[in-house]
């Protein structure tokens, strides 16, 4: 809340065009509080004030601004200072921020960067998207296995500034290849004249660079590592992932996940930054498919149209029946897409959960319909509003209430579980598809039990 707080203060520097005095105020803030500051102004006041910040303070700032604002930046400043701050950023922040850039703009900023950032960039970009490659960084601290663990707190001392972190050292031998991963408290706590090759402590977990990145989330979340090293088919080490790269990625997989669950394609970009065509594209596919979907409704109200006739107080529960089971479904398979995604279900675990979601269905089921029963029951009004043969009326909506939420929330169950199976994003399968799925069912389960309850009464 530092930013939020002192904003008018600044705005009113910049208006004097008061630089000295920003200069001083920008000396005494770190590059988070900073970087909170700068995200309430104005592209153009935000240019002008990285232009007065030194460069490790801009570049530090940076790192910590929303992606979209990132991108402005970008567009904004002078090719001298963006290189600069390009050039002090960390490879896989940087990398992320190419991705969300024009390629014709990524191919001029690349043009910027100095040859070993360029290399490591075009090294960083040629792996595939949503790669461990991609979110990986080349700042790491590596020692040799012959060094005496005084040797390589010496080595440390040389050489291990900017990188990304030291709380891991990595072993590695003179090709390059992965051996072992230390803790730098192994190495200070050792004794001076042990050998590096000595101090194995625990488990080498390695990923591969090709490795997708929710594959990534949940080998963190096995280990438990502050940072994970990244390697090649033939073990050589490449860069690490670390705790807060981790997060990003967790944060961005939710995000799809939970926007693919409303019912449409996942955002590429913040919902700002998404253009109209472009959202009406993303929406309106899946809008346009459940429509269809939809459709199939009226198919079978127009199968049991002579019942509806017949008996049209059945009509009145029509949307009762179909939105309890839409929104059982829509339960169970929210329920099933999060447990699959945390990793506590397994594709042999189907059995399980069709079994308890069955039972649950026949529980949830029996609830409301009995909840339906007494309504119809108790209503003051029952025999104006649903004839003399309301009991029958009754004793069907609660029949059919078990049906269609226990047929919902098997179908919204195992509907994750197929699409896992078939190798696609169990996320999907969104409630409104399943809703959509259980209202055409629904349907049927409800005038199937009417047509056999209600036969020589009203049908």
């Amino acid at each position: 809340m530092l930013g939020k707080l002192i904003l008018p203060d600044y705005e009113s520097l910049i208006e004097n065009k008061e630089w000295q005095a920003l200069r001083d105020a920008f000396s005494e803030l770190d590059a988070p509080d900073l970087a909170e500051i700068l995200e309430d102004l104005p592209a153009d006041k935000m240019a002008i004030l990285f232009r007065l910040m030194p460069r490790d303070q801009a570049s530090a700032a940076f790192e910590y601004l929303p992606i979209d604002q990132q991108t402005q930046l970008v567009q904004t400043l002078a090719g001298e200072q963006l290189a600069a701050i390009l050039n002090e950023m960390a490879p896989d922040d940087r990398t992320r921020l190419f991705e969300e850039l024009p390629a014709e703009v990524t191919k001029r900023i690349l043009s910027t960067l100095s040859p070993s950032e360029l290399r490591i960039a075009r090294q960083l970009l040629g792996y595939p998207e949503n790669s461990a490659g991609r979110f990986m960084t080349p700042e790491y601290m590596a020692i040799r296995p012959t060094m005496t663990a005084a040797e390589a707190l010496g080595y440390i001392r040389v050489h291990g500034k900017d990188r990304e972190t030291l709380n891991v050292v990595y072993v590695t031998d003179e090709k390059g290849r992965l051996l072992e991963d230390l803790k730098l408290a192994s190495l200070v706590l050792a004794d001076p004249g042990a050998k590096v090759s000595e101090l194995s402590e625990r488990e080498l977990v390695s990923i591969p660079a090709t490795m997708d990145r929710e594959d990534v989330v949940k080998l963190f979340e096995k280990y438990d590592r502050v940072a994970l090293p990244v390697t090649d088919t033939r073990g050589v080490l490449l860069g690490i992932i670390t705790g807060d790269d981790v997060l990003d990625i967790a944060t961005q997989e939710a995000t799809e996940d939970i926007q693919k669950l409303g019912g449409m394609e996942a955002l590429d970009a913040p919902y700002l930054d998404i253009g109209l065509l472009q959202m009406i594209k993303k929406r309106g596919v899946w809008l346009a498919v459940l429509f269809v979907g939809e459709m199939f409704t009226a198919t079978a109200m127009s199968h049991y149209e002579h019942e509806i006739a017949r008996a049209v107080v059945l009509a009145l529960f029509v949307p009762l029946i179909i939105s309890s089971g839409g929104n059982s479904g829509s339960q169970a398979t929210s329920l099933i897409i999060r447990s699959l995604a945390l990793g506590e279900l397994n594709l042999r675990d189907w059995w399980r959960v069709a079994v308890k979601e069955i039972l649950s269905g026949i529980a949830l089921g029996s609830l409301l319909g009995c909840i339906g029963l007494t309504r119809i029951l108790l209503w003051p009004t029952r025999n104006t509003v649903y004839g003399p043969h309301f009991l029958v009326i009754a004793i069907t909506v609660a029949i059919s209430l078990v049906g269609v939420v226990t047929f919902g929330t098997v179908a919204g169950s195992m509907l994750p579980f197929l699409l896992r199976r078939l190798g696609l994003d169990p996320a999907t399968a969104s409630a409104p598809a399943v809703a959509t799925l259980v209202d055409v069912t629904g349907l049927v389960i409800y005038f199937s039990v009417a047509s056999v309850v209600l036969k020589g009464i009203l049908l």
